[in-house]
């Protein structure tokens, strides 16, 4: 066979993985270009089939924030953001249920299903499974005493999980497709919710060996621009104060180290342009991205 001490070896390598994971649950939130480009979305739903067929047990977050736009700009609703937060009052919030809920999670469904999983979409409606409250954010302004609240609107955080109906679906070896979309029960009110945050808690609550990010981007560079593969919590924080991590990777960042502090065995960034990102994070000595752990 071609290549076959190539392909043994791989599996070779795969072996203590698969048995330090058999069993576990590993939480990945899927978003960027590896939910747009059509060879990244069946590498992806073949990845999380193979996944379950191992005894492993992955349970998937979405995003979709390009949908969003695209759909509001349809309807002539133009997008606005506060730090990097889509202000979402109830014609957008109608919007945002719509595509994530809907067209976004039931095609991450039929593509894990096609590769020969079994998928189930939800959302944090279904079995009361994502209890949100309102976010409001604070701005310093010079001429006022007290921080400006700012109101975002039906834009949430995750109060609670119930991890109930997750356990149900993994115990029939179901792969739950998550949209973050909360709901606040005695308000009666739904709250768009930002998905690396609701992966961190869904990973938390769940005692998840892994949370894994998938992003467009390599992973944390360093100051020389090289990847770094394996970060401490305080060597972390070190990179975020001198600037070394900065931009939208902070927030990332500060999610894996919440979800490690929670008890999740690691949390990972991954680069979800490369084809079986997720298998070669997972499975490989090497891995494809920078994975974070306690000190």
């Amino acid at each position: 066979m071609k290549h076959s001490g190539a392909i043994a070896g791989t599996l070779v390598e795969a072996l203590p993985y698969l048995q330090r994971f058999a069993d576990q649950t590993i939480v990945i939130k899927y978003g960027g270009n590896a939910m747009v480009e059509d060879e990244l979305k069946s590498s992806f739903a073949t990845d999380i089939t193979l996944l379950k067929q191992v005894g492993i047990h992955p349970v998937v977050v979405h995003g979709g924030g390009p949908q969003i736009g695209r759909h509001l700009a349809k309807i002539g609703k133009e997008a606005k953001f506060i730090d990097g937060m889509r202000v979402t009052d109830s014609e957008t919030m109608d919007v945002v249920e719509m595509v994530l809920a809907g067209l976004v999670n039931k095609e991450i469904v039929g593509n894990i299903n096609k590769a020969g999983g079994k998928a189930v979409g939800l959302s944090g409606k279904d079995g009361g499974l994502i209890c949100a409250r309102k976010m409001h954010i604070e701005k310093n302004a010079p001429e006022l005493d007290v921080p400006e609240i700012i109101d975002l609107g039906h834009v949430g955080k995750v109060h609670a999980i119930n991890t109930e109906i997750l356990k149900v679906l993994e115990d029939d070896r179901f792969v739950p497709v998550i949209a973050p979309v909360g709901y606040h029960k005695s308000e009666g009110v739904s709250y768009n919710i930002n998905a690396d945050l609701v992966a961190g808690a869904i990973a938390a609550a769940l005692g998840a060996a892994k949370l894994i990010l998938l992003t467009d981007v390599t992973g944390v560079l360093d100051q020389d621009k090289q990847l770094c593969s394996r970060l401490t919590a305080s060597t972390t924080r070190a990179m975020i104060d001198d600037s070394t991590i900065a931009g939208g990777m902070i927030p990332k960042a500060l999610c894996c180290l919440d979800a490690v502090d929670a008890g999740v065995g690691q949390a990972h960034i991954i680069d979800g342009r490369v084809p079986h990102a997720l298998l070669l994070e997972i499975f490989t000595d090497e891995g494809v991205g920078t994975v974070f752990s306690k000190d």
